[in-house]
C-alpha cells in the first residue's frame, strides 16, 4: 500500500462505510485511463469541482480507492482565493493503453498522507527577532537587505520541493531562482535555513543528510527566473544584492496551496520599472512529485507588442552552449549538461522545457552587469496571456545517471512526453 499506514487504511475503509461520515449516494467512481502509449509516472491528475456531482454538505475531505484497495492520496486546492476549493488533485501511474477504477469517498476527517511536496517559508521584521513560519508577505521597494541592513528571509526566500529536488526563489528583490539537491527523498527540515535560536543563518552551503543548495546563481536569474528583452535591452525583473532599492514598487507572495501531492506559490510583481516601460509580471508556480523539476506561469500586463519574456538558465560555469530539442509539437527542450554546482564540484544538468509554439530562440547575457552569467531563452508574450514552462535540475547525488549527458537528455525528453500524454477522466 502506497503512503499510507496500514491504520488509515482501517480508518478510511470503516469511515467510508459511515453514515455519519458520508452521505448515501455521494460516493463516485473515477476512471482514469492512459490515452498514450507509454508508461505513466506519478501522472497528474486534476479535476474541478464542477465536474463532482453530489459533493456532501459541510467540511469534507476526499479518499481515493483503487480496485485492489490502496489509497491514492488525493487533495483539494483553492486556486484561487475565494476559500473554496476548486479542484481535486492526484497524481497517478498508469501503464500505456490501461484504465483504473478509483472509487472516491467522502470523509469528514482529513487523512494524513506522507508528504510528498512542501513549501518552506519563514521571515522576521527586525534583525533581533527570531524567524517565524509565514504564508504571505509583502514587500515594497525599499525593504531591501542592504538599505534594511539584514536578511529578513529564512533561505533569502521560500523554498519549495519533491521528493525529488528542491528550489528556492529570492524574494529579497533578487527573483532569481536556485535549486536545492537532495539526496532522500523525504522533505528536508523546516530548520534549514534558520539557527537554533531562530536568526537567519546561511547553513544550507553544506552537506547534509538531505542534500543541499547545490548551484551558484551569482547575479544570473537562476533556473527558470524571469526577464524581458525590449530594444534589444535585458531587463532584469528586481535588482542585484549590490542594490539598495528595488525598481518594483510592490512584491506579494502567498503560499496558495501546501499539500502531500502538490504546493503552490503566487507571486505578483506590481509596477515594475526597467529602463523601459512600466509593468506587472505575476508567476504562479507548482511542483507534485516524482519530476526532477517545478512549473511556472507567468502573466505580464503592460507590454508594447515588441518585447520577448526571457528564461532563465544560469551560465557561470557553463563549459558549452545549451543544446536545442525540439521533442514533439508542444515542447522545446534547452539542455545543459554542466557542472553547474558550486566550484564545478558535481555534475548538475539543468534543463527548460518551453511552448514550442511561442519558442524565438536564445541569447546569452554578458559576463558582467544587472543580469549576467545566463543563457536566456526568449517566448513570444502577450498582455495578461500566461505562459506556462518547467525548469529541470538533475543532480548526480540525486540520481547518477545524471553525470552522462545521453541520460539526462532522455529524462528531459522523456518527462516531456509524459507531461504531453493525455489522460481521459470519466466520472460516474
Amino acid at each position: 500500500m502506497r503512503n499510507i499506514t496500514l491504520a488509515l487504511a482501517t480508518y478510511v475503509l470503516s469511515t467510508a462505510a459511515d453514515a455519519q461520515v458520508t452521505k448515501s449516494g455521494t460516493n463516485r467512481t473515477i476512471t482514469v485511463a492512459n490515452t498514450s502509449s507509454i508508461q505513466l509516472t506519478d501522472k497528474a491528475v486534476s479535476i474541478k469541482r464542477t465536474q463532482l456531482p453530489a459533493i456532501p454538505a459541510g467540511v469534507v475531505y476526499p479518499v481515493l480507492l483503487s480496485s485492489g484497495g490502496d489509497t491514492i492520496p488525493a487533495q483539494l486546492d483553492d486556486l484561487n482565493g475565494d476559500n473554496k476549493w476548486d479542484e481535486l488533485f492526484f497524481v497517478i501511474s498508469l501503464k500505456p493503453g490501461a484504465s483504473q477504477a478509483l472509487s472516491l469517498i467522502w470523509v469528514s476527517e482529513q487523512p494524513v498522507y506522507t508528504k510528498r511536496t512542501s513549501i518552506r517559508f519563514g521571515k522576521r521584521m527586525r534583525a533581533d527577532e527570531p524567524v517565524t513560519p509565514a504564508t504571505t508577505e509583502v514587500v515594497y521597494a525599499s525593504d531591501m537587505p542592504k538599505k534594511m541592513g539584514f536578511q529578513r528571509y529564512q533561505t533569502d526566500g521560500p523554498t519549495w520541493e519533491n521528493d525529488k529536488v528542491g528550489f528556492l526563489h529570492y524574494l529579497d528583490g533578487r527573483n532569481a531562482k536556485d535549486v536545492f539537491g537532495k539526496r532522500v527523498s523525504a522533505i528536508s527540515p523546516e530548520t534549514v535555513g534558520i539557527s537554533k535560536t531562530g536568526a537567519v543563518e546561511d547553513n544550507y552551503h553544506v552537506m547534509e543528510a538531505w542534500g543541499r543548495d547545490v548551484m551558484a546563481v551569482g547575479n544570473s536569474i537562476g533556473l527558470g527566473g524571469v526577464a524581458l528583452l525590449k530594444n534589444d535591452s535585458i531587463m532584469r525583473l528586481g535588482i542585484t544584492v549590490d542594490d539598495s532599492v528595488n525598481n518594483i514598487e510592490k512584491t506579494t507572495f502567498k503560499i496558495v496551496t501546501e499539500g502531500p501531492v502538490r504546493s503552490a506559490m503566487h507571486i505578483s510583481y506590481q509596477n515594475w520599472k526597467p529602463r523601459f516601460g512600466k509593468y506587472s509580471v505575476e508567476e504562479n508556480t507548482s511542483i507534485w512529485p516524482g519530476m526532477y523539476a517545478y512549473n511556472n506561469a507567468v502573466k505580464v500586463s503592460g507590454l508594447q507588442g515588441n518585447e520577448r519574456l526571457l528564461i532563465g538558465l544560469v551560465s557561470i560555469f557553463a563549459t558549452k552552449p545549451p543544446i536545442e530539442v525540439r521533442v514533439n509539437e508542444k515542447w522545446i527542450a534547452l539542455i545543459s549538461h554542466d557542472r553547474h554546482s558550486y566550484n564545478k564540484e558535481w555534475w548538475l544538468p539543468l534543463a527548460l522545457l518551453l511552448p514550442a509554439n511561442i519558442y524565438d530562440g536564445v541569447i546569452e547575457a554578458p559576463k558582467s552587469g544587472k543580469l549576467s552569467n545566463s543563457y536566456l531563452a526568449k517566448l513570444k508574450v502577450s498582455n495578461n496571456k500566461p505562459v506556462q514552462y518547467y525548469a529541470i535540475a538533475g543532480w548526480e547525488n540525486s540520481d547518477e545517471g545524471f553525470k552522462k549527458p545521453d541520460y539526462f537528455q532522455r529524462y528531459v525528453e522523456d518527462l516531456a512526453r509524459q507531461l504531453s500524454a493525455q489522460v481521459k477522466v470519466t466520472i460516474k
